[in-house]
């Protein structure tokens, strides 16, 4: 008798257990997931397996507990109505309707990347060159990156988005407006700007738009994001001795807001006796703002300097992957400088005598003198 009472208790508890926990994963699935951004975009290849469309969502964090999705539609037999596409997925949204977004489809997304280094006219170009934004122009798209209301706080002394352009490969709805747009590349700056911020203070002295311009120099010189620290420490090193910065990407900046840039890859003469506050060979101190777009390691360099005695850097000819070397002293400098010279030189001649597919002779040109 009482081993029937303990098949019946067994039975009941057993009952319990699995009625708590179909309320438990029903509550679960239904329960809206925060996630880390406002909208996640995420494109499910074709082919997709259930499994890995759920694993996908899962790393993305769009989906918390993947095992009670795929254990859902083991259950409903509703794996195979998952479609391939792009999808949007706001915050916060529920795996249920995650799934019905699968199940429905989405139509596919424009996407557009910023790269690290561009100025505010790449990115302007690159607008223009939607067709869905509707833009007229590039000189429409640039007035939209005259509107500075979405970093006043950050930097109130701003004429323009330049420098707050993030970096990055950024999706959207086909009926997205180009306003919409700008506005998600800032954000996407305000929440990395926020992140690396509450890490690092800013360094004595110096404001946001301060450091934010460091950032687009160390961007504009450095390919290595090794190097990005050393050259943040160079830079702060010439400005603390009131040194002329000498950057040639500023030079550049300057001829390209004058309207007198030839796009060539050369810098002239008149590019570098030109007069404006942004040449850094000209004029001491930092330009009055950025230049560029830079990337995370690059602002993270701006706010977390190397402590070193470099006030100078030369690309080192023994490589060819765009490092430096970094020099404390003029002597050891001027060094450097002869030896990338010489090494120019051996080039440019190797160059000469090697003939083209045409027959004729490729004509390597100088680069200008180093900062």
């Amino acid at each position: 008798m009482k081993f029937k009472y303990l098949i019946l208790l067994s039975l009941l508890v057993l009952i319990l257990l699995c009625g708590g926990f179909l309320i438990w994963a029903r509550s679960e699935i239904q329960t809206p997931v925060t996630h880390s951004q406002s909208e996640k975009y995420i494109e499910i290849p074709r082919g997709s397996t259930p499994d890995q469309i759920i694993k996908n969502l899962e790393g993305a964090g769009v989906i918390r507990r993947g095992w009670i999705l795929r254990l859902y539609l083991r259950l409903t037999n509703s794996g195979q109505s998952l479609k391939a596409g792009e999808y949007r997925f706001h915050s916060p949204i529920s795996p249920m309707q995650v799934l019905k977004k699968l199940r429905e489809g989405e139509q596919r997304l424009s996407r557009l990347t910023v790269i690290e280094g561009w100025t505010r006219w790449d990115v302007a170009a690159l607008l223009a060159r939607i067709p869905e934004l509707k833009l007229r122009s590039t000189e429409e798209a640039l007035a939209l990156l005259d509107d500075t209301d979405a970093i006043r706080d950050i930097d109130p002394a701003a004429k323009n988005l330049e420098g707050y352009l993030f970096p990055d490969t950024y999706s959207f709805p086909p009926d997205t407006g180009a306003q919409q747009v700008v506005d998600t590349i800032v954000k996407r700056f305000r929440q990395v700007w926020g992140e690396l911020s509450a890490r690092h203070p800013l360094p004595p002295d110096h404001s946001p738009r301060e450091i934010v311009t460091i950032a687009s120099l160390i961007e504009t010189e450095a390919k290595l994001s090794a190097e990005r620290p050393l050259v943040a420490s160079v830079i702060y090193n010439r400005l603390l001795k009131e040194i002329p910065l000498g950057i040639d990407s500023t030079v550049i900046y300057a001829s390209k807001a004058a309207g007198k840039w030839r796009n060539d890859g050369k810098v002239y003469l008149s590019d570098i006796e030109r007069d404006s506050p942004y040449n850094t060979r000209k004029v001491r101190g930092l330009p009055p703002g950025p230049i560029a777009s830079p990337g995370v390691s690059s602002l993270e360099a701006a706010l977390k300097p190397e402590q070193t005695d470099y006030l100078y850097y030369v690309r080192d000819p023994a490589r060819n992957d765009g490092a430096h070397n970094f020099y404390s002293n003029d002597a050891d400098f001027q060094r450097g400088v002869q030896a990338l010279r010489e090494w120019e030189r051996n080039r440019n001649a190797n160059l000469l005598a090697a003939p083209t597919p045409s027959g004729g002779t490729f004509n390597g040109t100088q680069p200008s003198p180093s900062p």
